[in-house]
């Protein structure tokens, strides 16, 4: 299994939070309509079928599915999917959960995505390159792919580790191994050798004085990609 035991604990105990937006998920809630329209607007995603890879609670899958999207949302943490079903059941916004890997979806439902999401997920497995083949399998051909993760530099080590978990306080400490952060360059290269082609790059910026974060052309820290498999 692509997976990290201590990772699947460590969001499973704070699964209950997934949706308090004063919580240690609030910057998720925070990115959360940045990245949204990000997706939409190269990707509209009226009347689509996204997969939502890594979804934990559901934020991005419910917001997605807001815009119109018959969304799928896989995860293997089982606690984090409760969470996500009942506030799907509470909210009346529908999503399908599953409890799967994302290796096992490709190899039952390859091709039958028009979008796919992997965000804030891929510097947390043991073989992001594993997931990132997964997700270009579960696209159509024609279909849109989209990844966020770190950076992996001294100026992510000091933003992303020391400043966000230590100083800022804006995730738990021990969110983030700065060793398992991914370099443009190695997610490109997982992407190409997954048979996508890397169509956009764009860093996520974040203020601390206004604490508002925004697109920017800065992939040193938090940075997003947006693949195309093709037709």
């Amino acid at each position: 299994m692509n997976a990290d035991p201590l990772e699947l604990k460590k969001f499973s105990d704070l699964a209950h939070q997934w949706w308090d937006p004063t919580s240690e998920f609030r910057p998720l809630h925070e990115i959360n309509p940045l990245r949204l329209e990000w997706i939409n607007s190269l990707a509209p995603l009226a009347a689509k079928t996204v997969i939502d890879i890594g979804c934990g609670g559901g934020i991005l899958s419910e917001s997605m599915a807001r815009k119109g999207a018959n969304v799928t949302g896989i995860d293997l943490s089982e606690k984090a999917l409760k969470v996500a079903d009942l506030h799907s059941l509470e909210s009346g916004v529908q999503v399908r959960y599953e409890l799967i890997a994302a290796e096992d979806m490709a190899a039952r439902e390859a091709g039958k995505f028009d979008i796919v999401t992997c965000m804030e997920m891929l510097e947390h497995v043991p073989d992001p390159a594993a997931i990132v083949a997964a997700a270009a399998k579960l696209a159509k051909p024609g279909g849109t792919i989209f990844f966020s993760t770190i950076n992996r530099n001294p100026k992510a080590y000091l933003h992303a580790v020391l400043g966000a978990e230590y100083l800022l306080r804006l995730l738990p400490k021990g969110t983030h191994d700065y060793a398992k952060f991914i370099t443009p360059a190695e997610l490109s290269r997982f992407a190409r050798e997954a048979g996508l082609t890397v169509d956009t790059l764009r860093g996520m910026g974040f203020n601390p004085l206004t604490k508002i974060y925004s697109l920017t052309h800065d992939t040193s820290v938090n940075y997003l990609v947006a693949c195309s498999k093709p037709a």
